[in-house]
């Protein structure tokens, strides 16, 4: 059941079966104004999610019946703009790495704060796309198209589907071509100024950008793809193709 605060705009689904945490984190975000609902296993958390529109999921990874990886996948793939974080114990590199690769765009690791995770939630969702340039308006380099306002990217005729975190990569790197992006600008342009989370996370959604990107140019005739390119102890540059041999 969804209980809601003094706005509702802004709905969490929480799935978690450990009660302490979930009663715990569910009185916390209903009290600062958001419509929580509480559930406990990975399965009916999937089915909550195709029956309710969510803006927000927070995902324990050691639920009963199914690893929240999976579950965390499954989510990416049925509703590709919803934020998810991850909340778990496990704390090893791997785990948080494969939580990323999933499709979360950040995770938490037991024992937290009601505070930090309020303080993470306003961060990310401060970044949610506001209204700006006119749909239409086209960012060309090589063979790809970034329409920034309609959220869209296209590789020679093939439309590349992004999660939300990839696209709001490439949108920063694509409206500064050649330009060495330091990981600090690009940490506080994609996800926020104030950001105090590990800068693994933006490694691991720019392997995930870049394998999108080349996967959409193997499946096609050949395409002028820009490279992205990895600038050790600074950070990335969106480079223009290269020319064919010869030319």
């Amino acid at each position: 059941m969804w209980t809601t605060g003094a706005r509702d705009e802004v709905s969490v689904l929480l799935i978690e079966d450990d009660e302490v945490i979930g009663r715990h984190v569910e009185a916390g975000l209903r009290s600062h104004g958001y419509a929580v609902a509480w559930i406990r296993t990975g399965g009916s958390g999937l089915a909550e999610a195709d029956r309710n529109p969510v803006d927000v999921v927070l995902l324990d990874l050691g639920l009963p019946d199914t690893d929240g990886i999976d579950v965390a996948r499954q989510l990416r793939n049925a509703h590709p703009d919803v934020l998810i974080l991850i909340l778990t114990a496990r704390s090893e590199e791997i785990d948080v790495i494969a939580g990323l690769d999933a499709g979360a765009d950040d995770y938490l690791v037991k024992p937290f704060s009601l505070t930090v995770l309020l303080a993470r939630l306003r961060a990310h969702l401060r970044r949610r796309p506001a209204a700006a340039p006119e749909p239409g308006e086209l960012i060309r380099i090589g063979d790809l198209a970034v329409d920034i306002a309609a959220r869209r990217c296209r590789l020679g005729d093939r439309e590349v589907e992004l999660r939300p975190k990839e696209f709001e990569l490439l949108a920063v790197l694509i409206q500064r071509p050649g330009e060495a992006v330091s990981r600090e600008a690009l940490m506080a342009e994609v996800w926020d100024e104030n950001w105090f989370g590990p800068t693994k996370t933006l490694d691991v959604t720019m392997s995930s950008l870049r394998r999108r990107l080349q996967a959409a140019a193997e499946a096609h005739v050949p395409v002028a793809l820009p490279a992205l390119t990895t600038l050790r102890g600074h950070g990335y540059r969106l480079d223009p193709p290269k020319p064919p041999d010869g030319g």
